[in-house]
């Protein structure tokens, strides 16, 4: 539902009040992929743990294999949670910085071109909204507007000339984001190894539900803000994070 706004008294709060409003943009929808892609590694990372040792010990008949197992993958799965969480940060801070700095450098050039060889980037500017569906007319029209506002003008270019778009993102901001979706995300499978749960001794069929409904959590949270089928999305993340499980659990039955 969109919500009514006076266009003529427009300003900066109300333009950013829209966008949250009709267009749902938040921290989190800024940073989805970090949100997900962080969350669906946690979860995979420390329940192939889980499996990998379940399907090492799944016709052990030592009678400390279900004692054994409980301490062995709390140590693995903590260990593996909090660094590998650490490295997703990390490489995602890194990633960022340095996409960030390339379009820097790349705008740096592009501001330098628009100042030395002008004609040559008007040119260019017409060829591009042309190729974009505008006539030579209108197209020429245009770019004289773009000469009017250089700043403008060069981030047009970046984005239709050389394909950049400008990296928002604080790169602090998604690494906190990917190493905490991690960590929490992460920490559910190993839930029913850490705390007794009722009624239910199996803690690996305890694990493989807590994991698919974390994975399904992720996909409905995919789907809120994507605006794609829930269903659809969570079908594919619970199946490839299921996928996943199944090839580590594999992997342990062949070193019994």
């Amino acid at each position: 539902m969109y919500l009514c706004y006076d266009v003529y008294m427009l300003d900066k709060e109300t333009f950013e009040r829209h966008l949250e409003d009709v267009h749902k943009q938040t921290v989190f929808s800024e940073n989805l992929k970090e949100l997900v892609y962080g969350g669906i590694d946690g979860i995979i990372t420390t329940f192939a743990v889980v499996a990998g040792f379940t399907g090492a010990t799944m016709i052990s008949t030592d009678n400390d294999a279900a004692v054994i197992p409980v301490t062995i993958v709390l140590v693995f799965g903590l260990a593996n949670l909090f660094a590998d969480g650490f490295s997703m940060g990390v490489g995602d801070f890194l990633s960022s910085r340095a996409e960030k700095k390339l379009f820097e450098e790349e705008r740096g050039k592009e501001v330098v071109e628009i100042q030395e060889s002008e004609q040559f980037e008007y040119d260019e500017t017409v060829f591009i909204l042309t190729e974009n569906g505008f006539n030579k007319s209108d197209a020429s029209t245009l770019t004289d507007i773009y000469k009017k506002n250089p700043e403008f003008w060069v981030d047009f270019m970046m984005r239709y000339e050389l394909n950049m778009a400008h990296p928002n993102e604080s790169p602090v901001r998604g690494a906190f984001i990917t190493f905490t979706s991690f960590i929490v995300f992460g920490a559910v499978p190993l839930l029913p190894y850490i705390f007794e749960i009722p009624l239910f001794d199996n803690k690996f069929m305890m694990a493989s539900i807590f994991a698919a409904i974390a994975l399904a959590v992720l996909g409905i949270i995919r789907a809120k803000f994507t605006k794609e089928c829930i269903i659809r999305s969570v079908i594919e993340i619970v199946g490839l994070g299921m996928s996943a499980a199944f090839i580590a659990y594999f992997v342990g039955t062949l070193f019994v």
